[in-house]
């Protein structure tokens, strides 16, 4: 089950500082890959091995200082609804003011875990201004510095206590999320899918947040849908659909094994489509992309192979993914969609004997080794399959902390080329073994 925190509060408490130290703290620690973090509004982070996704709510409203109090209180409402624990930050040098007043109010009402966060306590005097807040009536109060980090360890102790350590659920019976920006023929391809054989649609009840199970079973397939089109929009936060979006889009991927993500193809691959791609892929999500509306297309422009190497040239490096071209108003292709998506999800459960891969591995490595640094030779001696919910890799060498990113791409285009590992993002570790 995934967790999703959101920081709130009014602009300039230090929210977007916060949400930096808490998501690059998994980055230096956790990532092993380096990469381009390409939205800075949500983020992922890992704390006593809990991970849960961090939303900085404040990146999403427009207007910078000259907010209005509305626009606030409608990301609140919107992060109460999403999220699983609200870090509310307030500011210890300008004191409480009526717009936290405002959003404490709402936060009371929401029955949802809420930590008080007062936030540039930098020095000693500053630790026993923080009375005041107190007022509030949420609880205990935590003094942090976002800045520097200090008191960060506590709150993040209390954000992770209630959370179940993260168990790979191996769930026989796939999780398909249909994903893609608003208008891109989500809501079609759904109908269009569950009108094919209405009786064998079963509508199981979903979780707390409304993320919609559809078990869809017919035509050899049996999977369930993770329907994030369909939900109602509500009234009180039609104005702010970018973020909606992103929250319900960051649900239905945690939640699922594969995630078709639809591009418009009249609109050509954009840089939010590469944005859901991008946190697919950091998810280790299985990935399909449908490229719809391709009957829209002019006749001239439709080459489906320029089109295809344009698209994966956006998404690279990891571009070995299934790319499949569509028309949902006109049934092209759906049931191949479908058929892909499976196949992405045996790829990410694809378990590799050690002995195998020493077998097709070791001679490649051996032909072309991981080139010397500072006069010294990295050997590496053998690979195994790590346990987990997608493909990891353990190479273990003697100078683990010498193999740079280029000689793993190469690993990584080796292990894609000789196993079926399509549609599904990698991880490679190097570890430490002396001989």
């Amino acid at each position: 089950m995934s967790n999703i925190v959101a920081i709130v509060g009014r602009p300039n408490v230090g929210k977007s500082t916060l949400f930096n130290r808490l998501t690059e703290s998994r980055k230096a620690i956790v990532d092993e890959v380096s990469g381009v973090t390409r939205d800075r509004h949500y983020g992922k982070a890992d704390w006593a091995g809990h991970p849960f996704t961090v939303i900085d709510t404040g990146g999403f409203i427009k207007g910078s200082d000259d907010v209005f109090e509305g626009e606030i209180r409608k990301q609140v409402i919107l992060a109460v609804e999403e999220s699983d624990v609200i870090i509310f930050v307030v500011d210890v040098t300008t004191g409480l003011t009526d717009l936290d007043e405002e959003v404490a109010r709402l936060l009371r009402k929401s029955g949802k875990k809420v930590l008080l966060v007062v936030n540039k306590v930098d020095s000693t005097s500053r630790e026993f201004q923080n009375a005041e807040f107190y007022k509030l009536g949420l609880g205990d109060i935590y003094n942090i510095s976002a800045i520097s980090g200090s008191g960060t360890g506590d709150l993040l102790d209390e954000v992770v206590k209630d959370f179940n350590k993260d168990e790979e659920e191996d769930s026989e019976i796939p999780k398909i999320a249909i994903v893609g920006q608003p208008n891109v023929g989500k809501s079609s391809f759904l109908n269009t899918l569950l009108g094919l054989e209405r009786t064998i649609v079963t509508p199981i009840a979903g979780t707390t947040r409304d993320t919609i199970y559809t078990r869809y079973k017919g035509f050899g397939f049996d999977f369930f849908l993770i329907d994030t089109a369909g939900l109602r929009r509500k009234a009180r936060v039609k104005e702010d659909i970018e973020f909606y979006s992103v929250m319900r889009t960051i649900r239905a991927i945690e939640e699922s094994d594969v995630c078709i993500v639809m591009i418009d193809a009249s609109q050509g691959i954009t840089a939010q489509d590469v944005n859901i791609f991008s946190l697919a892929e950091r998810n280790k999500k299985g990935i399909v992309l449908l490229v719809n509306k391709w009957d829209l297309v002019d006749q001239e422009k439709k080459n489906t192979k320029k089109v295809e190497e344009e698209i994966r040239e956006e998404l690279a490096p990891f571009s070995d993914v299934p790319i499949i071209f569509t028309s949902v108003l006109h049934k092209q292709r759906i049931h191949k969609a479908l058929e892909t998506a499976l196949e992405v999800f045996k790829n990410r459960k694809l378990r590799i004997s050690t002995s195998e891969l020493n077998r097709v591995m070791l001679p490649i490595i051996e032909h072309y080794p991981p080139p010397a640094l500072k006069g010294k030779m990295v050997k590496i001696k053998y690979i195994t399959q790590l346990p987990g919910g997608n493909p990891h890799f353990a190479f273990f060498c003697n100078l683990p902390q010498y193999v740079k990113d280029p000689y793993r791409r190469y690993l990584e285009n080796q292990l894609r080329e000789k196993f079926n590992l399509t549609g599904v993002p990698i991880s490679i570790h190097f570890r430490s073994k002396n001989d």
